[in-house]
């Protein structure tokens, strides 16, 4: 087994070589570029000048962080100008992130070109370990515009002579095997549901069209491992998982051939475990929220950046062999968490069971209240041919999660199920379940 390439590439950043790179070695350099990243916010950004300055700006030990104040969603939403550390002039991209709510106001990202080189560079050495020269990798994400995610995947992977597809979001099924198949297609880069519905199209369409994968990578939203093995089985694939998100400049982790957790991008991110109610450091191997703060970046630096996703970082070294941290599989979000009157619901609990059923392709899950009873509303889009018989299969696993069962067993909880649509739905958003019992109760 191959060592992740991501750890050759961050002791070039460190400039060592890679047998000379320890986390000793790392941390140091972390703990540098710390202090360079507090200096240019404090002195360029007004939002962090205001909010840093009663607190140490000199770093002597990683652990002096913790004393920093977080920095959130809702800072970056009401604020995003006051954390520039550049003129606009040398901004490259601006990325407008439209809040889940239907009156919050929009958050935005500002990107200088060094910035999404960096990114480029990461994406460039990530993908080495599903692809290589001669391979040809087909883009199922937005990459229309420059700068986009796409845009840069396809740059990234150009820079080893990997031919680039950019498709977008997928709308026809149908229409992108055929692509895949006209194009020699090799390898995906894709939103988890939305290769699982090219997967199960083409596992019902009498292998109409014959794709010949050797790796997926899934990105963008929690990646389900009901949703790996179908891809494993229908396509005899290796598939792999990315973590990232827009304030980190996209990417943020890649797993590697041992398929046992993200390695970090640490010569541009420092990563940290919350707990998400009192806010302090958790021991390695327990579940929290993710936090990081920029290494490297000019443009927008963020410090102490709560993401509100729930993982852990995995104690034991890698079988790879890297010195490099790895991440979990991000498990949920912090306010994804619904609670039932047996206990708490997760989406990925939900992504769990109702992919493990053949036939879905994607859901969309609601909690109400009627005459004082919850309801769990999952309507359910289905692959061409499938019908309302699979809603056996889909009771039954509901009731493996727990606080569906006992909820449902105690009389508090009612289900209700309905086919939505044989299409896709065409999404990038990461899927949620929406609560709309309090709203209700008003």
């Amino acid at each position: 087994m191959e060592k992740t390439p991501l750890q050759n590439w961050i002791a070039g950043r460190l400039g060592v070589s890679e047998a000379s790179l320890t986390r000793e070695s790392l941390i140091d350099y972390q703990l540098k570029k710390l202090r360079e990243t507090l200096d240019l916010a404090i002195n360029r950004s007004t939002y962090y000048r205001k909010n840093l300055s009663k607190y140490p700006n000199k770093l002597n030990r990683l652990e002096d962080l913790l004393q920093l104040p977080f920095t959130t969603s809702e800072d970056v939403r009401n604020n995003p100008l006051h954390f520039l550390c550049v003129s606009q002039d040398y901004i490259n991209r601006v990325v407008t992130l439209q809040s889940s709510g239907t009156t919050g106001k929009p958050k935005r990202l500002y990107f200088t070109k060094e910035d999404q080189e960096l990114t480029i560079d990461f994406f460039h050495i990530g993908m080495s370990t599903l692809v290589g020269p001669g391979d040809r990798v087909l883009i199922l994400l937005p990459g229309q515009l420059p700068g986009s995610v796409g845009d840069l995947l396809a740059r990234a992977l150009e820079r080893f002579r990997v031919k680039a597809i950019p498709h977008g979001i997928v709308q026809d099924p149908e229409k992108t095997l055929k692509i895949m198949q006209e194009e020699q297609v090799n390898a995906l880069v894709g939103i988890p549901t939305q290769v699982l519905s090219l997967a199960r199209y083409w596992g019902g369409a009498i292998n109409k069209y014959q794709p010949q994968l050797k790796s997926v990578l899934l990105s963008t939203d929690y990646v389900s491992q009901a949703i790996t093995r179908q891809l494993k089985l229908s396509w005899g694939c290796q598939v792999y998982g990315h973590y990232g998100m827009t304030e980190m400049g996209l990417g943020g982790g890649v797993e590697c051939q041992a398929l046992a957790g993200y390695h970090m991008r640490e010569a541009d991110l420092y990563f940290e475990i919350i707990n998400p109610t009192n806010g302090e450091s958790v021991p390695d191997g327990e579940e929290g929220e993710v936090v990081f703060t920029t290494l490297t970046r000019v443009g927008m630096p963020l410090i102490r950046y709560r993401t509100g996703d729930l993982a852990r970082f995995i104690p034991d070294r890698c079988h790879c062999g890297s010195i490099l941290r790895r991440l979990s599989p991000v498990k949920g979000r912090v306010r994804g968490v619904y609670q039932l009157p047996a206990g708490p619901l997760t989406i990925g609990e939900l992504d769990e069971v109702l992919f493990s059923v053949a036939g879905v392709i994607n859901y969309q899950a609601s909690l109400s209240n009627e005459n004082g009873k919850d309801i769990l509303n999952i309507g359910i889009f289905m692959n061409h041919g499938e019908n309302g018989s699979i809603f056996d299969a889909i009771r039954r696993n509901l009731n493996t999660i727990p606080s569906v069962y006992h909820s449902e067993k105690k009389g508090c909880l009612g289900i209700k199920l309905l086919i939505l649509s044989e299409q896709l739905k065409s999404t990038a958003a990461k899927r949620t379940i929406k609560d709309l019992r309090k709203s209700e109760m008003l």
